[in-house]
């Protein structure tokens, strides 16, 4: 097959749902915190690992023990709660921002009526308060909710891009209602987290392992990596 023809291969969502399930499934879906708490963990965690955000969303609620307890503490005590976080000055008022935001907005915090929207709607309805982008709404929707929104990281459109899901021009934002209406509803998380996986442990942002993914064969992206990584080898010798 010449290079020309393998560019202009297409690779589907449901062929890489299919390849990935093996690799990387099953995945069930489970709330992981309730949407309040979803939206506080996600801005935790926006620039850092998995495992300090974690900590800083543990120590968070150790300190002050309920959502209104936060709302209602000093920005400067947020921020000792959270250091673990990083930019710790910058997530704590937003924080305490958007939890004053949506205590005036509902009364509560209890954001489980968005289950009961149209997908779009609970998607605008979060993007309203100031700080809740595209990708901060859709985590909390699926992972909190179990609604078919599809967060994009920066694996998710790595991966995305290279496989030809989306084209070189999409951005983030852009992706996440692209690739949401490629699977099935019933597949959206799994789909965020076959490809989210796959970007962590093969697809790699320097060095992708394309001798160990499953879609090698077909990926348009392959050839790229190995040209290049036979120049670098060259310039080695």
């Amino acid at each position: 097959m010449s290079p020309k023809a393998k560019r202009e291969q297409k690779i589907s969502a449901v062929e890489a749902m299919t390849s990935f399930s093996t690799e990387y499934g099953p995945f069930v879906w489970e709330p992981r915190y309730e949407p309040a708490s979803e939206l506080v963990y996600t801005i935790l965690s926006q620039h850092t690992s998995d495992i300090n955000s974690e900590r800083a969303f543990k120590n968070l609620m150790n300190t002050f023990g309920t959502l209104e307890a936060i709302a209602a503490a000093e920005v400067t005590e947020i921020e000792n709660a959270i250091k673990s976080a990083g930019l710790f000055r910058v997530k704590a008022p937003r924080i305490k921002q958007v939890l004053n935001e949506i205590i005036e907005e509902v009364g509560s915090f209890d954001l489980t009526f968005l289950a009961d929207m149209p997908l779009e709607d609970a998607k605008a309805w979060l993007k309203a308060f100031d700080g809740i982008g595209p990708k901060t709404a859709a985590i909390i929707l699926c992972f909190s909710l179990g609604m078919p929104a599809m967060p994009v990281d920066t694996h998710i459109y790595r991966v995305s891009q290279r496989l030809g899901l989306i084209g070189p021009k999409v951005n983030a934002d852009q992706a996440h209602d692209i690739l949401e209406p490629m699977v099935d509803p019933d597949d959206v998380f799994a789909f965020h987290l076959y490809l989210i996986n796959h970007g962590r442990q093969v697809c790699k942002a320097l060095r992708p392992r394309c001798d160990s993914c499953v879609l090698a064969q077909r990926c348009p992206s392959r050839g790229t990596f190995e040209n290049t990584a036979k120049k670098t080898r060259s310039k080695l010798r």
